[in-house]
């Protein structure tokens, strides 16, 4: 994605913190054979080296990543449109635009399919996702989960680059952003309260 340096997190903490409450996202990995990418919607969990998740033995992104495990992680939230009346002195006059923050990890991916690799994964994300405990045991060869293994394969993502965004109009004078926050905070649009708020922390 492009990201101008204004719309450039402002340190590795901005980003971190922002993803460290989100763990729903999209993997996109290349076609086979030049066919069109492979995105998944999924939940993941991700702990600062690497992700982790499992999805159902006949997804197609499996044949995807045995051919070329290149993925990408991307998570966005926090948007909004802004319309053009907000952002010039007309409805005329004005350019609309998005406001949204977006982060993208590029990952290497190791496909796990043993069975022991496979239930430390699930370990690993029950304890983020459920993390009272009110689940099952869950071993190789034991538990209430241990005969479903074989339904599903699990990945582990090396993260190797990060590309984070975070586009809110930072590079225009006060008098515009000041008339968007004025927009968001009477519009009161599903998201817009959210976006209000990432707005005033970033200016």
């Amino acid at each position: 994605m492009l990201i101008h340096p204004w719309d450039a997190a402002r340190d590795d903490a901005e980003w971190q913190d922002w993803l460290r409450t989100r763990d729903f996202g999209q993997i996109a990995a290349n076609g086979v054979d030049g066919a069109a990418p492979v995105v998944v919607p999924t939940h993941f969990r991700y702990d600062g080296d690497e992700v982790v998740l499992h999805l159902a033995r006949p997804n197609p992104i499996w044949a995807a990543l045995e051919a070329n495990p290149a993925a990408v992680v991307t998570v966005h939230d926090e948007y909004a449109y802004i319309p053009s009346g907000w952002r010039g002195e007309s409805p005329q006059t004005g350019v609309p635009t998005s406001y949204y923050a977006a982060v993208q990890l590029v990952c290497r991916a190791e496909i796990v399919d043993d069975r022991e690799g496979k239930a430390d994964i699930l370990r690993r994300q029950l304890a983020h996702h459920q993390p009272d405990g009110d689940h099952g045991e869950m071993a190789a060869d034991a538990g209430p989960y241990h005969k479903r293994l074989s339904a599903i394969r699990a990945l582990r993502l090396l993260v190797t680059d990060v590309r984070a965004k975070f586009k809110y109009d930072g590079q225009h004078p006060a008098e515009l952003r000041e008339r968007v926050t004025a927009g968001l905070a009477g519009r009161g649009l599903p998201g817009d309260a959210a976006v209000l708020r990432r707005q005033r922390a970033r200016t």
